[in-house]
C-alpha cells in the first residue's frame, strides 16, 4: 500500500540501538579491565559479565527475542505490500518503545517503568502481526 521503503527505516533505528547498546558494551568492559577489577581473559569465554557491563549485556540479549518478531514482521509486511501509514506508525512506537525500555534497563534498571514499556512494545508488535494476518485472510 506504500510506495516508499518507510516500513524500513523503524528496522534502521532498531538496529542503530543495538549497534549503540554493543559500543556501550564494549566501553565499559575496556574500563572494567583497565581498571584491573577484571582480567581480559575473562571474556574469552563471557562466563562472568562484570557488574559493571552486566544491565547493558542483558539489554542485548533482550534486543534479540521480542525485536526478532518485529523485524520480521515488517518485512512480511513490506513484501505482502500490507504496510501503510498506521502499520510505519505502529513500528516507530514499538522501536521507541525499545529505546526508553533499554534506557531504563542500562541506567535505573526499574522494573516499575522497565515492565509497563516492554508491555507497550508487545501489544505494539500483536497489533502488527494482527494486522498482517488481517490483510492475509483479506486478500
Amino acid at each position: 500500500m506504500l510506495s516508499t521503503n518507510a516500513t524500513l527505516w523503524p528496522m534502521i533505528a532498531h538496529v542503530a540501538l543495538v549497534f549503540c547498546l554493543y559500543w556501550m558494551l564494549s566501553k565499559k568492559r575496556v574500563a572494567a579491565v583497565r581498571s584491573g577489577r577484571v582480567e581480559a581473559a575473562q571474556f574469552r569465554e563471557n562466563l562472568q559479565e562484570p557488574a559493571e557491563s552486566l544491565l547493558v549485556h542483558n539489554n542485548i540479549k533482550n534486543q534479540f527475542e521480542l525485536p526478532v518478531l518485529f523485524h520480521v514482521v515488517c518485512l512480511v509486511l513490506y513484501a505482502s505490500t500490507a504496510d501503510n501509514w498506521g502499520t510505519v506508525a505502529l513500528s516507530w512506537l514499538f522501536v521507541a518503545s525499545r529505546f526508553a525500555h533499554a534506557y531504563v534497563h542500562v541506567t535505573s534498571n526499574r522494573l516499575r517503568y522497565r515492565r509497563p514499556l516492554f508491555m507497550l512494545g508487545f501489544f505494539t508488535l500483536g497489533a502488527l502481526w494482527v494486522w498482517q494476518a488481517v490483510w492475509l485472510a483479506l486478500n
